[in-house]
């Protein structure tokens, strides 16, 4: 019988399955809470990393830390809520490296108000950076990367709110974007697909960082949490690394338009 399956060269194809060596990563938001251990991660695997934020001192020094150590890192000022800055960044990552393998999207801001005290100020902010900055963060990685021939990875980061409610909490702003971007993601990835560019996103749960100190330092609302979370615990930003190396690698070529929630097994019970 002809043979109909691939033969695999085990020695070096699955050998290199998370290898990034010579990749670009950009990562907006990379000195965040997640972001940092994110940069890392990408690094310690290969990738030669930039990281932005409004905070050029902020980007620089995460980058010097990650050249200390012997990794290739360097750092752009972007303010996401310009499209114009956007635009600026990734071209300062192709004219520095000459190419934007991978997109991780790690920015997004949260301002809690309940629902009949929700401000128009306050929701467009929210939905300028979760969702529109989404939207041209993957554009301008996208003309980049069709433009190189030779494919790509985008990663955003979303939330388990993309898809969960949060009782007693003001989170209209933040849920609907984060389940916007949902969206977003597999949008992004029918229209990229034909280019070999692969789109996924990662939605943890609470996470450990100076984002959420002011919640889990209620002890009421920290207690009620926890008892809803399977694995009885919080995500740390190093569980968020495995998710984003595995669809930045090319274990997940094959693998497109699809969310991974990190969640502790919230988002299958009840």
């Amino acid at each position: 019988m002809e043979q109909i399956t691939p033969r695999i060269n085990f020695s070096t194809e699955l050998a290199n399955l998370f290898d990034l060596t010579g990749k670009v990563a950009y990562l907006p938001g990379g000195y965040g809470g997640i972001g940092e251990s994110l940069a890392w991660g990408l690094a310690l695997h290969g990738a030669r990393v930039v990281i932005s934020g409004r905070s050029l001192a902020r980007a620089e020094a995460l980058a010097g830390r990650l050249q200390e150590a012997g990794y290739e890192a360097t750092a752009v000022a972007v303010d996401v809520k310009s499209v114009a800055e956007i635009r600026e960044s990734a071209g300062f990552v192709v004219d520095q490296y000459g190419r934007l393998d991978i997109l991780v999207n790690c920015v997004g801001v949260q301002r809690e108000e309940p629902l009949l005290e929700v401000t128009e100020e306050a929701f467009d902010e929210v939905y300028a950076v979760n969702l529109k900055a989404a939207m041209f963060l993957a554009q301008a990685a996208a003309r980049h990367q069709v433009a190189w021939g030779q494919g790509g990875k985008q990663i955003h980061l979303l939330s388990v709110r993309s898809q969960l409610g949060l009782r007693d909490r003001g989170y209209s702003a933040y849920s609907s974007t984060k389940g916007g971007l949902l969206m977003l993601v597999k949008q992004h990835a029918m229209e990229l697909a034909r280019y070999h560019i692969t789109v996924n996103g990662i939605a943890p749960t609470f996470t450990y960082t100076e984002m959420i100190r002011h919640v889990m330092e209620n002890d009421e609302f920290r207690a009620q949490l926890l008892s809803r979370i399977p694995l009885g615990r919080i995500a740390d930003p190093k569980d968020i690394v495995g998710a984003t190396l595995f669809f930045a690698a090319p274990a997940a070529n094959y693998i497109t338009g699809q969310v991974l929630y990190i969640d502790g097994g919230i988002t299958a019970s009840q």
